[in-house]
């Protein structure tokens, strides 16, 4: 068994949430938050910044940190236990554009129950549920949007 980690962001802009769309070689296919791998001297947030661009090609700012989830898959030759660190992040605008190279076909913002309801993963609504929560009581006590962090 090998280990990954990942970083990723969920992405809001006016109350909706960034979605992507996988569809590889039809074998993988569904929609997902933006993540990928920590590459060599990067800090998470950096990771999750950059993936949520790439990926994307949105804008955003990371609020604060909303927890981890862990899952297992198979390759061809080994069982990977990847551990997914998750940030809540303020979009800058509805800007999308899927990274082709990553076998993503389309994108774009969700109303959160949208969202919910198309998201693939179920750790993955965990965490939509966790950050929407978040979002929601930033938004309640005027925090939301000032850069605050706590």
């Amino acid at each position: 068994m090998s280990e990954a980690t990942s970083c990723g962001g969920v992405v809001i802009y006016r109350g909706k949430i960034l979605l992507l769309y996988k569809n590889y070689h039809n074998k993988y296919e569904g929609w997902v938050l933006p993540k990928g791998t920590v590459e060599e001297g990067e800090e998470h947030e950096q990771t999750a910044l950059r993936e949520v661009k790439e990926e994307t090609g949105a804008d955003a700012t990371i609020i604060r940190y909303i927890g981890k989830s862990r899952y297992t898959f198979n390759t061809a030759s080994d069982l990977v236990e990847k551990d997914v660190y998750w940030y809540l992040m303020q979009g800058q605008s509805y800007y999308s554009k899927p990274q082709k190279e990553e076998f993503f076909t389309d994108s774009g913002f969700y109303k959160y129950h949208e969202a919910y309801h198309l998201l693939k993963y179920s750790n993955e609504k965990q965490i939509l549920e966790k950050a929407y929560s978040e979002y929601l009581e930033l938004k309640k006590h005027n925090l939301w949007g000032t850069g605050a962090s706590e």
